[in-house]
């Protein structure tokens, strides 16, 4: 800003900071960071927040003050600035009306940079000022996906017939080929999903269209449609890269392939399957760069579950089952487990399917079933290793449950996963597997079930008090304050950010394994674990929901799928 200079005496003048305060921050100013401005300093200190000098700031000058929380933007309007422009200004547009753009600035007083945006879109400019995060937030949200969009365009305006052109790829330069339109798209499509954090791209073939949608957060969300002339060339493109028969479309066919943007390496897994109006194909985006591991402070534990938690992974030996439906942490939890028991006095070997991160110091194998490498095979390799700890990316069939129970019981620790509603009935679903009762209650140690919510978005988050229904699910004796999602920009008009998980961990001790071999039903393990500490996946919800973390919405999905 223009009066730099004079910001700290501002807000100083507006009774936002003392002088105390502005000098704590200069001396840290000058000591580590002359280049960093002196209100991020302060703002570091928690003397002041940003929203706070934003709009002190527009009050000196006079300029319009403007949250973009819950500001949708047309679509057509975000098209009239570059992204190279508003990353550059820190601008964004937000309404046009006639002749008169508004644009977002935390910098409103940036003549040269008015005068760039009058020039470029031939409009009259209104300023007012944002906060930086506000900026940020719908420079992420509206321009993420610009070059996918912008290429479903290009492919429109190309071809009058809506009929994509072909790609000769063998009489092509490098730069002609990845400026093809369809090739445009399908990186833009990679693209996007990155910059959004999700974990799934559906691509999916209707009868006039395709819908392309990003699964964020555990749910689907509709993001780009292209016509369906165009959707042929965009699935053999996709087959291209994931080294994919492009002749055979009436099986399903799966494959791979590296996508770098940035520096930054993820592997995308592919699915093709045949659908009645075309092949629908998911791509699964693994970063395979990204090593970091979830510590167990991370995690999310409660005191009593991490205590629990803490005494299960701890045991020299036996089996450990972390159980859940597909996408609720399972894996993060076991790489978790493996980084605690990866101290270096340990042969520990993984049977993956994929292998999702590196770690350094530990056997990781990639099952390939088409070589003859199932998890089966590989577990009967694997103990021939002379391995002290193995880890099972999932139990899928009898065989393999009966190995690793054994492998168990032999003086292994084994860790894996299955698919099952709570920890009590896992249990009985070994049993269910052809696995006997005595092997399961004598390799079995604990079972970790989990799940993930999503986590109501602090921005714009709304309270209101429980109706009477809701206090009957939450076991209330008199109405509580709850909230519910409302959506703003921060949160991608979902009303929903970020997910934490919830746990219910059973320790197998000496009891509990009595109590399999006198064949006790899964409610009654449930109980008994109960007394034990163990604290239910339902009720773990509900003090998440009281809490303010959540959403009744979350809840009922949690109860409907444990019914």
């Amino acid at each position: 800003m223009n009066q730099d200079l004079r910001i700290e005496e501002i807000l100083v003048a507006d009774k936002l900071i003392t002088r105390n305060q502005l000098e704590e921050a200069i001396k840290l100013q000058q000591k580590f960071d002359l280049n960093r401005p002196i209100k991020d300093w302060l703002v570091s200190l928690d003397y002041v927040t940003d929203k706070e000098i934003t709009q002190s700031l527009a009050r000196y000058f006079r300029i319009p003050y403007k949250s973009l929380k819950r500001c949708p933007i047309d679509q057509e309007v975000i098209n009239l600035l570059d992204e190279k422009v508003v990353r550059k200004y820190e601008v964004v547009p937000i309404e046009r009306n006639a002749h008169i753009l508004t644009v977002g600035m935390t910098n409103p007083l940036n003549l040269y940079a008015l005068e760039e945006i009058r020039l470029l879109t031939h409009l009259e400019v209104k300023a007012v000022m944002c906060t930086k995060a506000d900026i940020e937030d719908v420079i992420k949200y509206y321009y993420s996906g610009r070059q996918a969009f912008m290429a479903v365009e290009q492919l429109k305006q190309e071809s009058s017939i809506n009929k994509l052109p072909k790609v000769d790829v063998y009489n092509k330069t490098d730069e002609e080929i990845k400026n093809a339109p369809i090739i445009k798209v399908v990186n833009g499509i990679v693209e996007q999903g990155l910059k959004l954090g999700a974990s799934d791209i559906h691509i999916e073939p209707g009868r006039e269209q395709t819908r392309v949608r990003m699964r964020i957060d555990g749910v689907l969300y509709e993001k780009i449609t292209i016509h369906k002339s165009s959707h042929s060339d965009l699935i053999t493109r996709i087959k291209i890269m994931a080294n994919i028969n492009i002749a055979e479309k009436r099986i399903p066919q799966d494959g791979r392939f590296e996508f770098i943007k940035n520096g930054e390496k993820v592997d995308v897994r592919v699915s093709v399957l045949p659908t009645i109006h075309g092949e629908k194909a998911v791509l699964r985006i693994l970063n395979v760069q990204d090593n970091t591991i979830t510590t167990i402070d991370q995690l999310g534990l409660s005191v009593s579950d991490k205590k629990l938690f803490n005494q299960i992974i701890q045991s020299p030996n036996g089996i450990i089952l972390v159980t859940g439906p597909t996408g609720s942490g399972k894996s993060t939890t076991l790489y978790t487990i493996l980084s605690e028991r990866n101290q270096g006095i340990d042969n520990i070997i993984t049977l993956e399917d994929p292998v999702e991160k590196e770690i350094v110091g530990i056997n990781q194998v990639q099952i390939n079933p088409k070589a003859g490498l199932t998890f089966a095979s590989g577990l009967r390799s694997v103990l021939r290793q002379d391995p002290d700890v193995i880890m099972l990316g999932e139990i899928r069939d009898a065989e393999t449950a009966a190995i690793a129970t054994r492998a168990a019981v032999t003086g292994h620790l084994v860790f894996s996963t299955l698919h099952t509603n709570d920890a009590a009935s896992t249990i009985v679903r070994l049993i269910d597997m052809g696995v006997e009762p005595y092997m399961v209650s004598a390799s079995l140690v604990g079972v970790i079930a989990q799940r993930l919510v999503r986590k109501i978005c602090p921005y714009c988050k709304k309270n209101y008090m429980s109706t009477v229904e809701e206090m009957k699910k939450l076991n209330l004796v008199e109405p509580k304050r709850l909230y519910r999602a409302e959506g703003c920009q921060t949160c991608g008009f979902t009303g929903y950010k970020g997910r934490t998980a919830l746990y219910e961990i059973i320790h197998v001790n000496s009891h509990v394994k009595q109590m399999i071999n006198e064949g006790k039903k899964v409610e009654q393990i449930r109980e008994y674990a109960r007394t034990q500490g163990t604290t239910l996946l339902h009720d773990n919800m509900k003090q998440l929901v009281l809490e303010g973390s959540t959403t009744m919405e979350e809840l009922m999905k949690i109860s409907y799928s444990m019914d």
